[in-house]
């Protein structure tokens, strides 16, 4: 599933194609779990209630993407396992898996013949459309955890040393901490030298002051490289991401810990995989 970096660089390569566009049509091939409209909008159709709305504001929260248009209408996107929103030229052949085509007014800020497509071939995707007042408490969004890359140092201590569980399970929690996901959590833990089952109120202030910088500066320079490459995703301009080259835990099973050189495994716990070296992140007594 895409994380914050990879939701971050969509949401950018979004804005940079459609904000301020208005949308003449859309056309909608999606099964109907992909696509929800808001009872309160009373409409049908994608098209009957997004036609002639303009593209205000394009914003990242935890993995969603919420793009605001006029008339105080927000499309909540989720793009799940192997969901993507693709700026093509109209002459592309539409595939079996572009499930929404998104048509924009012609004018001087946008190219001729190019529209939007959301693409997923696995469909557990997610379109949404609400009024933007209804979002405020929407219980999905209210229940995020604060942006890791926002969050104080400070306030991180606080929260993990607030409950005891597991540190890798407590980070996959979008109620804990929004946006993570399994590549950044293993690679988090790696640099901090943490195992993924040591438990929160167990590490100390000093050791969970490591690993907040450690997830700023990882999700920074994910972001900066375009996300991580490592299964099916791609930015919006279909360019894929170039942080897998950097990774020292995530997807390495059996590969040679770049410290001390044991080989890193693959271990289960509750229903996630998570990758560490059993030597530089030392199992808990």
């Amino acid at each position: 599933m895409p994380e914050l970096p990879e939701v971050e660089t969509v949401a950018r390569g979004l804005t940079d194609a459609i904000l301020g566009q208005t949308i003449e049509k859309v056309t909608n091939r999606a099964p109907s779990a992909t696509v929800f409209i808001s009872p309160a909008l009373k409409a049908d159709s994608l098209h009957q209630v997004l036609r002639g709305r303009e593209v205000r504001s394009i914003r990242r929260r935890g993995k969603n993407i919420l793009i605001n248009m006029s008339g105080g209408v927000t499309l909540w996107v989720h793009l799940k396992m192997t969901g993507h929103m693709f700026w093509l030229p109209r002459t592309t052949p539409i595939g079996k898996h572009d499930l929404v085509l998104f048509d924009f007014e012609r004018s001087l800020s946008a190219p001729d013949g190019w529209h939007l497509r959301f693409n997923d071939y696995r469909r557990f995707g997610r379109l949404r459309v609400y009024r933007t007042a209804e979002l405020a408490e929407h219980p999905t969004l209210v229940r995020l955890g604060p942006e890791p890359l926002e969050v104080p140092r400070e306030e991180f201590v606080r929260l993990c040393r607030s409950c005891r569980r597991m540190i890798k399970p407590a980070l996959l929690d979008q109620s804990f901490i929004a946006g993570l996901g399994n590549i950044y959590a293993d690679e988090a833990l790696y640099y901090a030298r943490l195992h993924p089952r040591r438990l929160t109120d167990g590490i100390s202030a000093r050791k969970l002051g490591e690993l907040h910088g450690h997830i700023q500066q990882i999700l920074q320079r994910a972001i900066d490289l375009m996300g991580t490459s490592v299964d099916s995703y791609s930015g919006v301009n279909g360019q894929t991401g170039r942080f897998q080259a950097y990774l020292k835990a995530y997807n390495r099973e059996g590969q040679p810990c770049q410290r001390c050189s044991r080989l890193i495994v693959r271990e289960k716990i509750g229903s996630r995989s998570a990758h560490y070296c059993p030597c530089c992140q030392r199992k808990p007594a």
